[in-house]
């Protein structure tokens, strides 16, 4: 099996539940698909539904070392922002990125995440962390 995120377990169980999220994705998850694919975005790959630490992100540029979340209305939820918190800290630590956008963000104004991104890709590490939580 190729492996993407270097020294990291990855199950089997994970690996059909990726394959079934990129199967089932949401129309919002399609919308943002169509914004990256194919190298569409700063020529960078991404992948759809990546496992990185145990955790399927919704879409990962191994280059950019970016992760980006798409959030709908259950990430306003107190105890879910607790558990995107801790999520982020695990990729920080790794040396990653996380950009979240809302739902709202990815079907009505394509053009400022895709703006965004393009920031962030393009600006120094050590300028990126007060954005990093950004949505």
């Amino acid at each position: 099996m190729k492996r993407i995120v270097q020294d990291q377990k990855i199950t089997d169980v994970k690996v059909r539940l990726a394959r079934d999220f990129r199967k089932g994705m949401t129309e919002v998850e399609r919308a943002f698909w169509c914004l990256v694919r194919n190298r569409k975005l700063c020529n960078l790959k991404f992948r759809r539904q990546q496992i990185i630490d145990g955790f399927i992100v919704d879409f990962f540029c191994n280059e950019a070392g970016l992760v980006i979340e798409i959030d709908g209305p259950i990430h306003k939820e107190k105890e879910q922002m607790v558990i995107d918190k801790e999520r982020g800290e695990i990729f920080k630590r790794r040396g990653l990125k996380e950009l979240r956008f809302s739902n709202g963000e990815v079907l009505n104004d394509p053009e400022a995440v895709r703006e965004t991104i393009k920031q962030v890709v393009s600006t120094p590490p050590s300028l990126i962390e007060e954005r990093g939580a950004g949505g």
